[in-house]
């Protein structure tokens, strides 16, 4: 029993060891065409990889070479921005610069102004403190003219005895006397009633001038003879004349003192004819008015000027 065993055993072995072998070198063989079959395949598979990814390469460089120009354009957008903000500091600085010179501009010309201002009220306050003295100098010609009315009117009234006034203080500061109350129609020589006026006027006169404060202010005392529109104006101017010349001489002869102080020097007398009307009218009571002797004070222009000067500084 086990000599047969043995037998079998190995008569079945040397059966079944070509069999063996071949399923052996054919699944080999299967498997090396599998492996040459999947590397044909990978072959294929990376070639088809490589070709497209030598696409996306040459995709990927393009988009590289656009993006390395979209940099420089960028950085030179850069660069010409900050060139830009450069300029723009720059201009701002300048601006500060040209903002503080003109705060130092506009605070000197505050300073300027307020020099000016001060000027000009200083000049504002002498000019008038120059007002104040010509009007004084202007004021005092019709003092003077006052106060000889006063002084005849507190002698004499101020009315003769048919209610006309004695004198009268005209618009332009003058002493009116009514020829009327002087002289008769076309004469020159003075009326009784006219004397007693005039030496009034001469003791008044000399209380004037007896004041050096006023005295050294006047320059003449003038008698003005005014005629009406009757008759040829060189008779006019004649009679006009010759009745202011009168009016002074008895002036001077009614109150000697006038001339013995020297005061006579004061005194002028002037002839206007018809020529300065006083009412441009034609009736008898226009031509009245126009009849008529005035007495102007002309005030010294050396004291006007001399105002004048101390104003200017002048010497």
């Amino acid at each position: 029993m086990k000599i047969r065993t043995r037998n079998f055993r190995k008569d079945r072995e040397v059966a079944n060891f070509w069999p063996s072998f071949t399923d052996v070198m054919a699944t080999i063989a299967l498997v090396l065409f599998f492996l040459m079959l999947l590397a044909y395949i990978q072959y294929i598979i990376a070639g088809k990889n490589l070709a497209t990814a030598g696409q996306n390469l040459e995709y990927l460089r393009k988009e590289l070479d656009d993006t390395n120009l979209q940099l420089e354009s960028s950085k030179a957008e850069i660069n010409q921005a900050k060139n830009e903000l450069r300029l723009l500091m720059n201009e701002i600085e300048d601006t500060k610069a040209e903002v503080e010179r003109g705060k130092l501009e506009l605070k000197l010309s505050r300073e300027e102004i307020d020099k000016q201002q001060q000027i000009i009220a200083d000049s504002n306050q002498e000019l008038a403190q120059l007002r104040e003295k010509l009007q004084s100098i202007a004021v005092l010609r019709v003092d003077i003219l006052t106060k000889v009315k006063e002084s005849i009117e507190s002698e004499i009234g101020r009315t003769n005895d048919r209610g006309e006034p004695l004198v009268t203080v005209s618009e332009n500061a003058n002493l009116v006397v009514n020829e009327s109350l002087l002289f008769e129609f076309g004469s020159s020589e003075i009326s009784w009633e006219g004397k007693l006026l005039l030496e009034q006027f001469a003791v008044a006169f000399e209380k004037i001038l007896d004041d050096k404060s006023i005295r050294d202010f006047i320059d003449a005392i003038h008698i003005e003879g005014h005629a009406d529109n009757i008759g040829s104006p060189d008779s006019n101017m004649k009679l006009s004349s010759q009745r202011a010349y009168n009016v002074v001489n008895y002036i001077l002869e009614s109150n000697t003192d006038l001339e013995g102080k020297q005061y006579g020097e004061y005194f002028a007398a002037s002839g206007f004819s018809e020529f300065r009307p006083i009412d441009t009218g034609d009736s008898e009571q226009a031509r009245k008015r126009n009849r008529r002797i005035e007495i102007s004070i002309n005030i010294k222009d050396s004291n006007i000027q001399k105002i004048i000067n101390d104003y200017l500084g002048l010497q």
